[in-house]
Parts: C-alpha cells; sequence; structure tokens
C-alpha cells in the first residue's frame, strides 16, 4: 500500500527531507524492525542526478549513520559504466567513498528464479515466446539488511512505460540474462506500445519476479515526480512512499498527468539537449531519441546536442556492436538477431540498436563532444561539429518549447528529454489497446 505520499506545486527540499524522516520512522512499525543494523540504500545512477536522488540518497544516510545502522549504497547501474569517485562525489556528496558499491552485471549476480516462457508470451501477446532468467546483484540477496530503500525518479521510460520501483531490482540490479531477455522483449513488442504505459509486459513480467522471488526483503520504495517550473527548471511535484505496486501506480499517473506533452500535428524539428556531466554514451544519450520519436514528423529533423558523449556503448562490446551494425529499424534488427551470432550474445544491445533508430522515419543530427564526424555517420546519423550547434543552438537562450531563430527557423527546443515523453496524439491513441491492466 501506498504508506504516505505529498503531492503539489512545488514540493521544497525540507518537505523531502521530512518525508525520509517519516518514511525512517514509518518503516519500524510497518516491516517489524527493531532497530537500524544494516540498511541497503537503492538509487539510481548518474544519468537521473537532475532529479535530487543524490541528495535524498545522501540524507537517508547520515540520518541512519547517526542512529548507529552500517549504511550501504549500491546505484542502480543496470549495465552503464561504474561510477568514478568523482562521480559519487558529485552525485552522493559526503557519502564515504568505501560505502558505495558498483553493481557486477556480469560476475556479481545470484540466480533468484525464472519467470516463465507461458507468462511472458501471455503478457507480450504472442509476440515474445522465452522465459526471462531472474538474476540479482548477489550483495542484495545474500547479505541480511534489515531495510532495503529504493529512491527514484519516475519519468515515462521505452521498457517499463515509466522508470523506477522495481526496476531497480531488475534493471539496476540485473544480470546479463535479465537484462537482454528483458530488453530484447520491449523491443519486440514495440517501444511505443511501451512508452507512458502503466503496465507494460515487461513490467508485469518484473511484479511477477518481484511476487514470486523478492517476498522476503524488507524493502520500501521513496519515488519522486517532477514538473518544469516557470523559470524552466525541474521541480519536484510528488514524494510517494510505500511498499507496494500502489505506490507505484500513484507516481505514475502523476506522471503520466504531467510529463507527457501531446501535439496535435508532427513536429518537423526537434533540438534536444544531452548534459555532458549525465550522458557520456548514445547508450544513454538515445533518450533524446526515443522520448521524441512519436512527435516527430516524418522526413524531420532531431538534433542532440551531446557534449559529454564520447562512445557509444556502455561496455566495450556493446560499443562494438553498435559501430558493427549501426541503427537500424525494428524489423532490421530482428532479420539479423535471427543468423547473427555476437546479437545474440549480448540481445539488451541488439534492443539498444532499435531504440536509437528513427525506423528510418526521420534524420537524426548528433553533436558529440568527443566522437568524429565518420563515428556518427558509420552508425546512421548525420554529424554537427559541437561549437557550430551550440552557436545556432544556444541552449542559454533557447527556451523548452517553441522558438523561431533569427533567421525564422522553427524548432521545438527540449532541455532535459530524460525528464518526459513528447507525442502526437494520434500516436498515443493508437497504442491505446496495448494497455495492460491489472
Amino acid at each position: 500500500m501506498v504508506w504516505f505520499q505529498d503531492e503539489g506545486r512545488w514540493i521544497e527540499r525540507p518537505a523531502i527531507e521530512q518525508a525520509c524522516d517519516r518514511l525512517l520512522t514509518e518503516a519500524k512499525d510497518r516491516l517489524g524492525i527493531s532497530s537500524y543494523r544494516r540498511v541497503l540504500l537503492l538509487p539510481p545512477d548518474i544519468t537521473r542526478a537532475h532529479a535530487g536522488v543524490g541528495w535524498i540518497t545522501e540524507y537517508l544516510y547520515h540520518r541512519l549513520d547517526e542512529a548507529g545502522a552500517q549504511v550501504h549504497v549500491i546505484p542502480t547501474l543496470g549495465q552503464h559504466v561504474p561510477h568514478t569517485p568523482e562521480d559519487n562525489r558529485w552525485m552522493f556528496g559526503t557519502i564515504p567513498e568505501e560505502q558505495i558499491h558498483a553493481h557486477d552485471w556480469k560476475d556479481g549476480v545470484t540466480h533468484v528464479g525464472t519467470v516463465p516462457a507461458e507468462f511472458v508470451r501471455e503478457r507480450t501477446g504472442g509476440a515474445v515466446d522465452w522465459e526471462m532468467p531472474i538474476d540479482l546483484n548477489t550483495m542484495l540477496m545474500t547479505q541480511d539488511w534489515d531495510l532495503i530503500i529504493n529512491v527514484g525518479h519516475i519519468v515515462p521510460h521505452e521498457v517499463l512505460g515509466f522508470a523506477n520501483h522495481n526496476k531497480n531490482y531488475f534493471i539496476g540490479l540485473g544480470g546479463k540474462r535479465t537484462l537482454g531477455a528483458s530488453h530484447l522483449a520491449s523491443a519486440v513488442y514495440g517501444i511505443e506500445n511501451n512508452l507512458g504505459n502503466l503496465l507494460t509486459p515487461v513490467r508485469a513480467c518484473f511484479n511477477y519476479a518481484e511476487e514470486h522471488f523478492l517476498g522476503g526483503l524488507p524493502d520500501v520504495y521513496l519515488q519522486v515526480v517532477m514538473d518544469y517550473a516557470d523559470d524552466g527548471t525541474l521541480a519536484h511535484t510528488g514524494v510517494y512512499v510505500g511498499d507496494d505496486l500502489d505506490t507505484y501506480y500513484a507516481a505514475a499517473r502523476a506522471s503520466m498527468a504531467q510529463n507527457i506533452t501531446a501535439f496535435d500535428e508532427p513536429v518537423d524539428k526537434i533540438v534536444a539537449v544531452m548534459q555532458a556531466d549525465e550522458f557520456r554514451a548514445t547508450w544513454v544519450a538515445n533518450k533524446a531519441v526515443y522520448r521524441t520519436r512519436m512527435a516527430m514528423a516524418d522526413g524531420g529533423e532531431l538534433v542532440i546536442i551531446a557534449p559529454g558523449v564520447e562512445r557509444f556503448g556502455e561496455q566495450p562490446e556493446v560499443d562494438a556492436l553498435i559501430r558493427k551494425y549501426g541503427y537500424l529499424s525494428k524489423e532490421e534488427v530482428l532479420a539479423k538477431y535471427a543468423t547473427e551470432a555476437d546479437m545474440q550474445e549480448i540481445p539488451h544491445a541488439t534492443a539498444h540498436l532499435v531504440h536509437g533508430s528513427s525506423e528510418g522515419r526521420f534524420t537524426i543530427t548528433y553533436a558529440p563532444g568527443a566522437l568524429t564526424r565518420e563515428d556518427i555517420e558509420s552508425v546512421g546519423y548525420q554529424y554537427l561539429d559541437l561549437a557550430e550547434a551550440l552557436r545556432r543552438y544556444d541552449p542559454d537562450v533557447l527556451e523548452d518549447g517553441w522558438n523561431t531563430l533569427p533567421d525564422g527557423e522553427r524548432i521545438y527546443f527540449i532541455s532535459t528529454p530524460s525528464a518526459g515523453l513528447w507525442s502526437t496524439r494520434d500516436r498515443l491513441a493508437s497504442r491505446a489497446g496495448h494497455e495492460q491492466h491489472r
């Protein structure tokens, strides 16, 4: 159930800190905890730092530490590159480095169960017929915890409809097999059928896994929702605390109302900025692609200004796969997947080829910080020099929404694509039949 929630425009930091304190108080009574000896904090990784989840984690850490608890932190990286000590200081402030542990998606996981193929087939309407092995972080599953606190930002997501909740476990702390089976399932089903839907097929599979395999964990979810304030910055509008699916649904419905922008007509040109301190590979910077793809007009152009991007994949083998095949349509990827062993070896990377594609409908132009023109063009994108992009589309001058440039060009500018979903009303409506309910 939802233990408690706070909604408003706007919710300032002191109120969120009070919610953290209330969580620690109520958890003892609700979960039967006599004292906090060992507590695990599971925040998102650096790609969601803009949501304030770093300082929330830091606040919880110090409140628990002051109470005598031994507190550990595992950023829910999935297969993203582990944080450097500098990253951790930037995001988590004064939490000691030795208390922050990197998730190892290859060798640091334990098998906890399997979602049956029959269940996956039923939930995907027959699109997918494989089982979903559930391998999770060994430290999470084998050590004793008095309390596990999942901290996160609820926002539209290409695999799970909305990010966070048990995504922290099954993606953020998942193993290679879990990541592969789930990401490819989402790509086969169609990410447009997932984005911004409350209950997607993969979410349903994760809910099954949580119910069947994680029932013994003493956990609680602390989720935030954000929206754009009048000055164009993101600010908190909701805090949701609880230990079950109702907590997810409450936050996701708020995000659905606040974080989806619907257009009457497709947009010819979108310019999006991916912040250098959060997005260093197209793997994560391509949120700009799949969060806007449903809004783009056929024949239009998406410009992505990404000064921090220096590679394609988060891992060397993923980077190599993207460089080999480039970003392809779903049908092209699935045709190759049937015969190509390297695609079959890392299916979550294969799914990413679909996520980063325009499906041949529009042009994707990248202005990266450290990839060359040859690099960018080799994967099917167009290249734009970063300095030129910043001169023409200055993020300090443009405002979120429609802008008319001095030469008359009209663009739609998005300063934080990772914070929402943009689509035409027709495209949102066309996939409404795919929505699943409990």
